[in-house]
């Protein structure tokens, strides 16, 4: 079970790397994924990755103080509302449509009131 979470971890990492180059892939929940990974499939993983810029530039603050910085947030915020209006648009069934709106609602309250700005 060890390997398949540092597979996943080694995986999502490297889809978060490519994230921060791509500003239409969004970065932190692939780390914060692989964090999580690493931390079940290896302490010594875990602490590489907790020591590393990649953690202490994009999420450090995040998972010690659950704070962010305000541009994150934003571009964050609208990044996922994009893609969820895309879905909104493409989809047809109006319980899916209801569903990814009380979605969307939800993320801009968790944003604005859960997570600090910095």
């Amino acid at each position: 079970m060890k390997y398949i979470y540092l597979f996943i971890a080694f995986t999502m990492l490297c889809i978060g790397i490519v994230g921060i180059a791509l500003p239409i892939l969004p970065t932190t929940p692939f780390l914060l994924l692989s964090s999580f990974c690493f931390a079940k499939g290896s302490d010594k993983f875990h602490k590489w990755f907790i020591n590393s810029n990649i953690y202490k530039n994009n999420l450090e603050n995040f998972v010690k103080n659950r704070e962010m910085p305000l541009k994150t947030k934003i571009f964050l915020m609208l990044l996922s509302s994009t893609m969820i209006i895309i879905s909104i648009f493409i989809v047809d069934i109006v319980y899916l449509k209801m569903m990814l709106i009380c979605i969307d609602i939800f993320k801009y309250y968790y944003f604005i009131f859960k997570i600090k700005t910095i």
